[in-house]
């Protein structure tokens, strides 16, 4: 029995693919995508219970703004659009939308004036996140304004009679209040889904459909010791056993000790090759600055790298086919308009595809799901809490979470650094409560003093979040005294460094990562 399924079209909204976060999250499967896309393949699809039109950066009364297709209509399931996807939906039943004086952006209340449909046991009045500056000034012949903003503006609307619903906001935002009960009421009460989806589910269809495609070929996994490629990994293994080559490079980017302890865990468990090349990565980005460039080094590194293994392996009918990869879904919308014209911010080392020379097809079973869910896979695969549980750690390592050129010196200061941090994080029972800690070398030296002398050191800054997917973060409220704990350790310890500091931005408007 297949999953029902929510459909998301993407009008560019960095919060895409939160929407369809936040529909998993209501045990409801979703896909995403792009509003330019071929959409003929939807129209046979009996799983399809809904439609979501996403919010984007255009607006919908300009010349070449993204429109509705037709065939979204003839589908005949209920729409719900979310900010440019409530205006969309006004201008294409001969509303009116304008751009208007009155900008929403942040915070803003509204006080529901029919609490029926979407709406329904919300309360009367809401704190919701708004992000417009085009508003509805009428709405289409049948269809009825069901909240208003505090600035007198639309801030949703419904057509029951066609099943089209609108919201201004943004009900997929942590800060708006009731904004899962929204969505929970969309899905259920409005869609009538039925067919949940499950991970169990998932892990079923993904070791057949991995089964089918590789069958008695190899495969290659690039196994970081990360979350997402450890979980990949023992997927996999359950569908191609020994077949499956699980791969681990020393990039000399790692923390400290970590290459042994993944070697340790991992060896006996898996098929695992160890692979040191830490001098060629650190010959490649020496002198290197920019922090697109050090990504595209070390993912250009990495291929190359498994294209020489693979090479060596190669013997007749041991050829390697395919590659493994956790590459995951804000990795995907961080990297590329992949299923949209939403802005890129910053490139993935594995996200993008493989160069023709690696003649090998690449596998990545997690490219649609979110951080939460593959450790809820692990979990069904009875994974051990300090694999599923570690925090994440991007591709290129300690390599981003140096400013500025990197050097072994550089690397052995931070890893230092690091690892007095999370060591005291596990000391003080934070490291659970944290999605993701880090410490950061600056390309800044201060004047400080130790005894008598003065010094001229480098300054480490301490980043800690709480996070659902990655996708929004808060910064964590460390308890002073374990900042102490952790400032006076490695001032003390760490021989280069005499100042800490703590970070304390949320995403948006920073990232979690400062590159």
């Amino acid at each position: 029995m297949h999953a029902d399924k929510i459909i998301i079209i993407d009008f560019g909204s960095q919060y895409t693919k939160l929407i369809a976060r936040k529909v998993r999250e209501c045990h409801v499967y979703s896909e995403v995508i792009a509003c330019t896309a071929d959409m003929t393949g939807l129209v046979n699809d009996k799983t399809i219970k809904g439609i979501i039109l996403s919010g984007g950066p255009q607006s919908v009364y300009m010349k070449n703004a993204y429109s509705l297709a037709e065939l979204i209509l003839s589908l005949n399931v209920p729409i719900l659009g979310i900010c440019y996807g409530l205006q969309l939906l006004s201008h294409h039943f001969k509303g009116s939308v304008k751009g208007g004086v009155t900008r929403e952006f942040g915070k803003t209340n509204i006080h529901i004036t029919s609490r029926k449909g979407i709406l329904s046991g919300v309360q009367s009045d809401l704190t919701v996140w708004m992000s417009h500056h085009d508003h509805i000034k009428k709405l289409p012949r049948g269809f009825k304004a069901t909240s208003k903003s505090e600035n007198g503006l639309i801030s949703s609307f419904e057509a029951v009679k066609e099943r089209i619903y609108g919201v201004q906001f943004h009900p997929e935002v942590n800060h708006t209040q009731q904004g899962i009960k929204i969505l929970n009421n969309f899905l259920y009460k409005i869609c009538r889904i039925k067919n949940k989806w499950q991970m169990g589910s998932f892990i079923n269809e993904k070791v057949k459909e991995i089964k089918q495609l590789v069958g008695n070929e190899k495969a290659i996994c690039a196994m970081s010791g990360g979350v997402d490629s450890a979980v990949a990994a023992y997927m996999i293994n359950k569908a191609i056993g020994k077949n499956l080559v699980c791969v681990h490079i020393d990039n000399g980017l790692m923390r400290k000790n970590e290459s042994a302890e993944i070697v340790k865990y991992f060896r006996g468990r898996l098929n695992l090759k160890f692979i040191d090349a830490s001098k060629l990565f650190l010959s490649r980005l020496k002198g290197v600055i920019d922090p697109e460039k050090k990504r595209k080094i070390i993912g250009k590194t990495f291929i190359d790298v498994f294209q020489d293994f693979a090479k060596k392996q190669a013997r007749g009918k041991n050829k390697i086919k395919y590659l493994v990869q956790g590459t995951l879904y804000p990795d995907v919308i961080e990297s590329s308009s992949f299923h949209g014209p939403s802005v890129t911010i910053k490139t993935h080392h594995n996200v993008g595809g493989l160069p023709k020379s690696l003649h090998m097809q690449l596998i990545e079973p997690f490219r649609e799901l979110f951080k939460d869910e593959v450790r809820v896979i692990g979990r069904l695969l009875k994974m051990p809490d300090e694999i599923i549980g570690r925090h994440p750690f991007p591709g290129p390592g300690l390599a981003v979470r140096i400013l500025g050129d990197v050097t072994k010196e550089k690397l052995d200061i931070l890893r230092e650094a690091d690892y007095i941090y999370r060591l005291n994080l596990h000391k003080h029972n934070l490291y659970d409560k944290i999605w993701q800690a880090f410490a950061v070398l600056l390309p800044v030296s201060t004047v400080g003093v130790m005894g008598d002398l003065r010094t001229y050191e480098k300054v480490v800054a301490l980043r800690a979040v709480e996070s659902v997917d990655g996708m929004t973060a808060n910064w964590f409220p460390m308890p002073a005294k374990a900042l102490e704990e952790i400032s006076t350790g490695i001032t003390n310890k760490v021989k280069g460094i005499n100042r800490v500091v703590y970070d304390i931005s949320n995403k948006p408007p920073s990232t979690i990562e400062w590159e």
